[in-house]
């Protein structure tokens, strides 16, 4: 029997799947410690973000039955892919499952900002009336959109944008040089950052990498700019976003993901033109449920 250890959380249905085609599935989150001692019992282990899958736990896993590590979710920079393969342990992850879910946070994020939502919300629960104040919104229909991460979720921002009426839409991507869908227009990342009104991210960062936008970036970019940052934390310098707003440079920002998470950055997070949300871009039903199914799907398809 193919042993399966769910750390961070699954769908009902698709452990159930697992169950009925003959997987032993145990649902328990574990510490870093404590996971050393577990992990060599399991053939299969599947996390989210919260549990990160180092050299120990490798190691640990490597020593007993471990022979792959499922993602749920895009990215795989909580997992040290590289130890893992050197140990001819295989990682794999559900790229498509959260697609459409971080793409309507990015966007749901643009509109908060357009037309303040976030802060008129706070005020109105205080029993104020501060219509004036928040008179100064703008629309999104007509903005330039720059995309940095034209992959699956880059483009569904695209496809929405396009929808609400903005473009044009520029896209910029270090790895991929044509994609397919026509209201993006591929080009520099300099080009992105000099002449889009909003900027969204969608690209990958691991622990330890340079800051995709930093101080040069800033410089950049448009007066008055917003950026969406629902990524990876550490794509983006907090400090020099900091500094960014206060100038004015970028009018505000919306922030999804964080240098260190849970973030202790207070000048961030109490920033009055940063909307944040605690990483929970992939966090809908929705995407849940497509992730479960494709994590079925892999194992399925690796073990039967």
């Amino acid at each position: 029997m193919v042993k399966v250890l769910v750390t961070d959380g699954m769908a009902q249905g698709p452990v159930q799947k697992l169950r009925k085609a003959g997987f032993q599935v145990d649902e328990q989150h574990y510490e870093p410690d404590d996971l050393n001692k577990v992990i060599s019992n399991y053939d299969v282990v599947v996390v989210r973000s919260a549990t990160k899958i180092r050299v120990p736990q490798i190691d640990a896993g490597a020593a007993g039955d471990l022979k792959l590590i499922i993602r749920g979710g895009v990215g795989v920079d909580n997992i040290d892919v590289d130890h893992a393969k050197a140990k001819n342990i295989k990682v794999m992850n559900t790229p498509a499952a959260s697609s459409a879910s971080v793409a309507e946070l990015a966007v749901g994020m643009m509109f908060s900002i357009a037309r303040n939502i976030h802060t008129a919300h706070i005020t109105m629960r205080d029993g104020l009336w501060e219509k004036k104040k928040f008179s100064k919104g703008f629309e999104l229909a007509g903005k330039s959109v720059g995309i940095i991460g034209t992959g699956r979720i880059g483009i569904e921002v695209a496809k929405r944008c396009h929808g609400l009426g903005m473009g044009p839409i520029l896209g910029y991507d270090m790895y991929i040089s044509k994609v397919d869908y026509q209201n993006i227009k591929l080009v520099s990342k300099e080009d992105v950052l000099r002449k889009s009104d909003v900027i969204s991210l969608h690209i990958p960062h691991a622990k330890g990498d340079p800051y995709d936008i930093g101080e040069k970036e800033f410089a950049l970019m448009k007066n008055g700019a917003v950026l969406i940052n629902c990524s990876r934390g550490g794509s983006v310098d907090e400090k020099a976003l900091l500094a960014a707003l206060d100038s004015g440079k970028v009018r505000a920002a919306g922030v999804d993901v964080y240098e260190e998470e849970p973030t202790t950055n207070e000048a961030l997070r109490k920033h009055p033109n940063v909307v944040l949300t605690p990483h929970i871009g992939a966090s809908t039903v929705e995407a849940q449920d497509r992730v479960g199914d494709e994590v079925a799907e892999i194992l399925i398809k690796e073990f039967k």
